[in-house]
């Protein structure tokens, strides 16, 4: 049976949705890929809402574009500020890492106590406390902006004494108050998991959201009938808007294996 062949777009303000975008890689090895990282205006974390609605919006357009038949916001940051605008605007399916993890956090809780660790931007915008409390106004939720964690990660430092130093001190308030699940709401995050169980031994239940985004991108394909046909040999595109130092470095480790070929695009001129 043939499938649709035509690509998923995933986008980020930087390198972090590659830990999406290899989870959606190894759950769905059949489908073909085409990730932005907007590197020109990276970090979104400290801007305004409004102005990562723009960017947003202006790569959206250009996936769109490119044929792609789905495009997934692999950034919190981005999904919090664009995700519910993007779907009054654009006529494709659209999924951010928001939902997945508020989802999962709720599904996992046995104390009904959970701490959210996040960039500014999102903490900010309390898209996770508002997608928990709508799947179940009992949880309670206890936030935390952690902007250094960001840079530990991609200075290749998230399982180091330096990551486990910051971890001890940016969770104590939430160990303390008891949270059972702790949400990663950054896509830089999942390469703390080792650390994090070293200062905090099973002190929580760890929610990825580049795990439950793929999860969420599997369902949506199957139930739109969406999937790449079978034994596809499937192309994979990495494009930046610019080239920072050290790029390659840093995606490397958040991929796991060595990047694809990167290419730089001029979506602003």
């Amino acid at each position: 049976m043939t499938g649709d062949d035509r690509p998923i777009g995933v986008f980020d303000s930087g390198v972090g949705g590659l830990t999406v975008l290899r989870a959606i890689r190894e759950r769905l090895p059949d489908e073909p890929t085409v990730y932005v990282g907007d590197l020109l205006h990276f970090p979104y974390g400290p801007r305004f809402q409004s102005e990562v609605r723009t960017f947003s919006f202006d790569i959206i357009r250009y996936l769109q574009s490119r044929d792609v038949k789905m495009v997934v916001i692999a950034c919190n940051t981005a999904t919090a500020a664009a995700l519910n605008q993007a779907r009054e605007v654009f006529d494709l399916p659209l999924i951010g890492v928001i939902g997945p993890g508020a989802q999962a956090a709720v599904e996992s809780t046995r104390k009904g106590l959970v701490g959210v660790i996040s960039t500014e931007g999102t903490a900010l915008s309390q898209e996770y406390l508002h997608a928990i409390k709508e799947l179940d106004p009992m949880v309670g939720v206890y936030q935390k902006a952690c902007p250094e964690l960001v840079e530990i990660v991609e200075s290749g430092d998230a399982d180091t004494p330096r990551a486990e130093r910051a971890l001890e001190r940016d969770l104590a308030e939430i160990a303390r108050m008891g949270a059972d699940v702790l949400v990663l709401g950054c896509t830089h995050y999942p390469l703390l998991k080792p650390a994090i169980e070293r200062v905090y031994p099973g002190a929580f239940q760890l929610v990825d959201s580049a795990q439950t985004t793929a999860g969420m991108v599997e369902r949506r394909l199957d139930h739109a009938r969406m999937r790449a046909s079978d034994g596809a040999q499937p192309r994979h595109e990495l494009l930046v808007t610019a080239v920072p130092d050290r790029f390659n470095e840093v995606a490397d480790i958040l991929f796991g294996e060595k990047v694809p070929e990167i290419r730089e695009i001029n979506l602003w001129d």
